[in-house]
């Protein structure tokens, strides 16, 4: 277990990884109600409904899987040395609130 302190992860996903996966999933979804609103209008309410909730219950896992896959795919494990990051000195930064006051005039 204290192997994993030897290692730093980072994310490297952004908005455009998932965007084609969302636009995709978009269209299947206005797809779907467009068919139900024509099958409303051919007078058959249920059918329009169990089709939409199908669609919805088939699409919903791929899209997951899809999101997790690719956020998965982001994700890195680099190594760490500790002994190096322990022997590096930094100096502190000054911050606004700790500068000495200057008289100007």
């Amino acid at each position: 277990m204290n192997n994993l302190s030897k290692y730093r992860m980072n994310c490297t996903l952004s908005f455009g990884d998932i965007y084609g996966q969302i636009i995709v999933w978009l269209m299947v979804i206005f797809l779907s109600l467009s068919a139900a609103m024509a099958l409303m209008g051919a007078s058959k309410p249920i059918f329009a409904i169990a089709i939409v909730g199908l669609i919805l219950v088939l699409t919903v896992p791929f899209l997951l899987f899809a999101f997790v896959t690719t956020l998965l795919n982001h994700i890195e494990l680099t190594a760490v040395d500790l002994a190096a990051e322990k022997n590096t000195t930094t100096t502190p930064i000054a911050t606004p609130s700790q500068r000495a006051a200057q008289v100007t005039g």
